[in-house]
């Protein structure tokens, strides 16, 4: 079987999963992959065979997006690289919210299978904003159309919908607990973050930030590069985490039993509804970093529990669901 693997290079959780997933993949076949977006920081091994500019996010150095950045970004170019796309050549198409590969098989009427967190979103029945978003909505169930639907979530919240995948490395680990606070929000520069963290003197930060090259201290904070496998040893050491309002990295922190804050990327339709979902099961959700912070930090890291997250299907078994998703149809 020759399976075409698209991947939505917006962050590094798509490239993160696709990572994890192509060891049980290559059971099956030859395995390509197609990379469209251009602000991922992950470094990958994976076998692409192609990529494009796509249509990428960029957001503000306070936590929100950058529409003029991102309207600015736009190519009609995505139309020519869906159109060379060769979609046909391949018994399975794979995409992980890619808009270049949805158009490639919309143009050859090809079938896909649209998997991940965004394909959880097909179903009415998976938490959404408290305020809802015309826009956001649009975007999360026409962005990438498909002909079948796997989506992953923190629950099953409908038939078609798995709990997340986790990285092998977190799922063979014991965790251990050496006070440090590990720390990934990419929408926040370094500059705006750091005065609430030295604030926060009796505690020790591990930063992620694509702002570094080179690991480096200041008092309380250690700055670190972008790396899948340092920001999950720091996970796995932690007393708890503060991430945005993605779906991979909250995830992983609560199988592994570590306290979370999430702080979702501001006006961002998804997040804000993974911040929902995280709120429902009981996770400490803060929709901005301003003057309260010190007081709800403290409030958090001393007083909130854990929420475990359970798994119900092994990464195996939703690879075997997603192969077969097509075959019978």
């Amino acid at each position: 079987m020759n399976i075409l693997y698209a991947v939505q290079g917006t962050g590094n959780g798509h490239i993160s999963r696709a990572i994890q997933l192509y060891p049980f993949l290559k059971t099956y076949g030859n395995i390509d992959f197609f990379i469209s977006g251009s602000n991922a920081d992950l470094k990958t091994d994976l076998p692409v065979v192609g990529r494009s500019k796509g249509i990428s996010l960029f957001y503000k150095a306070t936590g929100g997006l950058d529409y003029l950045k991102i309207i600015r970004s736009f190519s009609f170019k995505i139309f020519v690289d869906a159109y060379k796309l060769p979609v046909n050549k391949y018994d399975l198409v794979i995409n992980d919210f890619d808009f270049v590969t949805s158009l490639a098989c919309l143009f050859r009427k090809k079938k896909s299978v649209q998997f991940g967190h965004q394909a959880s979103f097909q179903s009415n029945k998976t938490p959404r904003a408290k305020s809802y978003n015309f826009f956001g909505e649009f975007i999360l169930k026409h962005f990438v159309k498909s002909t079948h639907y796997l989506g992953l979530h923190f629950k099953a919240y409908d038939d078609a919908v798995f709990n997340p995948i986790i990285k092998q490395e977190i799922i063979d680990a014991t965790p251990t607990d050496d006070g440090h606070i590990s720390v990934y929000l990419p929408h926040y520069s370094i500059a705006y973050l750091e005065p609430y963290f030295l604030a926060a003197s009796n505690y020790h930060f591990e930063v992620f930030s694509a702002e570094v090259t080179t690991i480096r201290n200041y008092k309380n904070i250690i700055y670190f590069p972008i790396s899948n496998s340092g920001f999950t040893k720091s996970m796995i050491r932690s007393h708890a985490v503060i991430t945005g309002g993605g779906f991979e990295t909250p995830a992983e922190a609560m199988y592994m039993n570590k306290k979370v804050l999430s702080i979702p990327i501001a006006k961002h339709y998804e997040q804000l509804s993974n911040a929902a979902a995280l709120s429902e099961l009981g996770v400490k959700v803060l929709l901005k970093i301003d003057q309260d912070f010190h007081t709800i930090f403290a409030d958090w890291i001393n007083h909130s529990i854990p929420v475990k997250l359970e798994l119900t299907h092994s990464t195996k078994e939703i690879v075997a669901q997603l192969i077969n998703q097509t075959k019978n149809s």
